[in-house]
């Protein structure tokens, strides 16, 4: 084991312990092999040093270690072809950073379709990656809004020929963050209006990348571009209304937010998925298309008497009533107490903690 400068650490070298932010959230989990890609992430958060396997490999290489973890833990087909998935995606990512050709959509769609095959097995609400590191932030959330989006076209009477296609509309949706400076996506504290200018050119990026490839449909092209209209014209790149703005492009939107907000991204911890599940209905008054958002909030939240959840002060308890006129705020039977969560506002659901 050596522990080395950043400022010495070299391409396709390994990491053996895992690269803690300030706030010890998981930037690189040992057994990265680091990229240069990876060296601009370090430097972003001002990593001085990490440490490496040595020359003569005196370290046990940390991917064996973890394949054997994971033949231990039985892992399921969904997580084996989420691997696969998030593996394709970071090559895809990469070659598209270099400015390699058209994204190989035959094997996109192969590993996509397999991994849907077990989509049974996903659940909107409580998925969480597994060995999430904050780095492959942009990789996990473009599976999680794919498969979202996937069920809530499903959920929202699209056409089955259609599912495949805002599946891959919400896998490749931010395509276009692989040309955006990493100091700018990979920036620990709020960007500046600079910046933010400069990062809502994926959008733009996006769809230049996608629109001469002739195995997806319009649609999936389109919602690179538009994933961050909104119905009232307050959104970017262009500004346009609601029916301006393509049917792929508004589910995506749906669950492009509610991933954004319930997963640690660089510069902001997770929130609960029920107060994103709020706030997406206030933005359904104006921003957000109703219908979809509805139908949305109505099957994530469809829970079943039983259900163990944390609440916000940290108490657990269990789901005995769910009021369907308030999805996110069910009645929880905390040692024996009903705390009816319409009525205690300042209590929310922190998390599932078994269905």
């Amino acid at each position: 084991m050596v522990t080395v400068p950043v400022s010495q650490l070299k391409p396709g070298e390994r990491i053996i312990e895992n690269v803690l932010t300030k706030f010890n959230n998981i930037l690189f989990m040992k057994g990265t092999i680091v990229s240069e890609r990876d060296l601009d992430i370090l430097r972003a958060f001002l990593i001085p040093s990490v440490q490496i396997e040595s020359k003569d490999g005196e370290a046990e290489p940390a991917t064996q270690e973890a394949t054997s973890e994971e033949q231990a833990d039985n892992v399921l087909p969904f997580h084996e072809h989420y691997h696969k998935m998030l593996h394709l995606l970071r090559r895809v990512f990469n070659t598209a950073a270099s400015g390699g050709h058209n994204p190989p959509i035959l094997e996109i769609r192969t590993t996509l379709e397999a991994l849907i095959k077990n989509i049974d097995q996903y659940s909107v609400l409580t998925f969480n990656p597994r060995h999430f590191q904050l780095n492959d932030f942009i990789y996990h959330n473009s599976i999680m809004v794919s498969l979202t989006s996937y069920l809530l076209a499903k959920w929202h009477g699209l056409s089955s020929k259609e599912l495949m296609q805002v599946a891959l509309a919400g896998l490749l949706h931010d395509i276009g963050n692989a040309k955006v400076d990493a100091a700018i996506l990979f920036k620990p504290t709020k960007l500046t209006a600079e910046e933010t200018e400069d990062m809502k050119r994926h959008t733009i990026i996006g769809y230049n990348m996608l629109k001469l490839v002739p195995a997806i449909n319009e649609g999936v092209k389109l919602c690179a571009l538009q994933h961050h209209e909104r119905e009232d014209g307050s959104g970017y790149p262009l500004g346009i209304h609601g029916d301006k703005i393509h049917t792929y492009s508004k589910i995506v939107a749906v669950a492009d937010m509610f991933h954004a907000m319930t997963n640690d991204r660089f510069h902001k911890k997770a929130v609960s998925p029920y107060l994103v599940l709020e706030q997406l209905q206030k933005e359904s008054f104006g921003k957000m298309q109703p219908a979809i958002v509805q139908t949305f909030i109505s099957k994530v939240t469809a829970f079943h008497n039983g259900m163990l959840v944390r609440l916000s002060d940290n108490r657990v308890g269990e789901i005995v009533f769910s009021d369907r006129t308030h999805p996110t705020r069910p009645w929880v039977n905390v040692n024996g107490k009903i705390i009816n969560l319409t009525v205690e506002r300042h209590l929310y659901i922190q998390e599932v903690i078994r269905k």
